[in-house]
């Protein structure tokens, strides 16, 4: 650090060679003693980044699908990453983020070989807005937790529910003094798409992801994430955040979260009308016991599958 220049706050403090612990930044939204899980997601990049640090030849991320299997608390974790299927043009990487000896998300990348394709290379998809030309907004109105009162969010004027184009940008590290990569920096945004165009009202509504795939044409570069977003809800409990994946460039690729939708219990939640002492207490229980009982469904059956 240059002396007379103060260290950025970040999302994570570096505790050992593969062990980081969350700052109050990474607070998440549906509770705040949990983890966002967008700093988390862009944490496991720069950790598969520091993992493939030695290779010879760089290879491109195109895919990574988290799938997240419990509770996020806001406590130290442990990330180990291992090459399930090496190779010199494509290789399959898993990471597993650890928290009280528990797995709380697996991760799998495909790295992919880069060769100039740009004679062949288009998108349908339009380039949003530029972040300049739409106005700010605050997101923290509507939402709790650390994580969203760090992000600097511009977005679209909404003309139905769950449809919206935001860009997204955080002025945070997001580890203390470490360098992360543009795509890092970039996938650490990629999960804010489920809360800027909610279908049903967040207080009497949850709909958290249990899980988050991206696939990447380009590689991206910040600071703004673009996230041009559509979420579905469906008449039986499941529902689906779709986004076309911008950079000031044009878009980059895609994202999905599959996403449990179910009432809140009293049809009352804690982010837009922030009860206090023992109501929010309550609320905070209830809302984790309905996440916690579908993140355990969610596991059992990728355990035992039909």
């Amino acid at each position: 650090m240059t002396a007379g220049h103060a260290a950025r706050d970040s999302y994570y403090e570096r505790t050992g060679e593969h062990t980081y612990k969350p700052t109050a930044h990474a607070g998440g939204a549906w509770s705040t003693d949990e983890q966002h899980f967008s700093p988390l997601a862009g944490l496991v990049v720069h950790a598969i980044d520091g993992h493939l640090a030695q290779r010879p030849e760089p290879l491109a991320l195109a895919r990574i699908s988290y799938d997240i299997l419990g509770r996020i608390a806001l406590d130290e974790c442990e990330i180990t990453v291992e090459t399930l299927r090496p190779g010199r043009t494509i290789e399959l990487l898993e990471a597993t983020v650890v928290i009280g000896g528990r797995p709380v998300v697996r991760a799998r990348a495909w790295l992919l070989a880069t060769l100039d394709t740009a004679s062949v290379a288009d998108s349908p998809h339009e380039p949003m807005p530029a972040p300049e030309d739409l106005a700010p907004w605050a997101m923290g109105d509507e939402w709790n937790g650390g994580y969203v009162s760090s992000v600097e969010v511009r977005r679209t004027t909404l003309s139905r529910r769950g449809r919206a184009a935001a860009w997204v940008s955080s002025p945070l590290a997001l580890v203390a003094g470490e360098e992360s990569s543009a795509l890092a920096s970039y996938v650490a945004l990629v999960d804010t798409a489920n809360g800027v165009a909610v279908q049903q009202d967040p207080t009497a509504w949850m709909f958290p992801n249990l899980d988050l795939t991206i696939h990447l044409h380009r590689q991206p570069r910040g600071p703004w994430t673009g996230l041009d977003t559509t979420v579905t809800f469906g008449p039986s409990g499941q529902g689906l955040t779709s986004s076309v994946l911008h950079d000031i460039d044009g878009p980059v690729g895609h994202a999905e979260q599959i996403l449990t939708v179910r009432p809140l219990p009293g049809g009352r939640g804690f982010l837009l009308i922030r009860p206090r002492g023992r109501i929010a207490r309550r609320t905070r229980e209830a809302t984790r016991s309905v996440v916690e009982r579908g993140q355990r469904g969610a596991a059992q059956g990728a355990a035992d599958p039909a």
